[in-house]
């Protein structure tokens, strides 16, 4: 197996929520940290949101890994950001069977 190449930069982001006084919560993101990434597109599709039609496109983001538990390791829930462009992490699983490297199946919506 081939190491990545790990040449893009992604800021893991972890979703904080904090009561609006209405009974609800609004949600933000904080930043946890910048992570070196290999990016790599898998398929699109067409999916219907709120108000609009999003283009969705599944992606494979490769990474060193982390161990568990460790405040950087990505979990699912998590997003990466790259400029204005986000992609949803859905899972992480290790990529080789000596845990040097993690992959996260991501989803990057995109509104059409």
């Amino acid at each position: 197996m081939k190491a990545p190449h790990l040449r893009r930069a992604l800021l893991l982001e972890d979703a904080a929520r904090a009561p609006d006084g209405a009974g609800g919560f609004t949600m933000s993101w904080a930043p946890l940290g910048t992570l070196w990434a290999e990016v790599a597109a898998g398929s699109g599709r067409d999916t219907a949101g709120e108000e609009v039609i999003l283009g969705a496109v599944s992606w494979r983001i490769t990474l060193r890994a982390l161990p568990q538990g460790a405040a950087l390791r990505p979990r699912p829930g998590q997003r990466f950001r790259e400029g204005e462009r986000i992609f949803a992490i859905l899972a992480v699983a290790e990529r080789d069977a000596g845990g040097r490297w993690l992959t996260c199946f991501c989803r990057e919506e995109v509104p059409r």
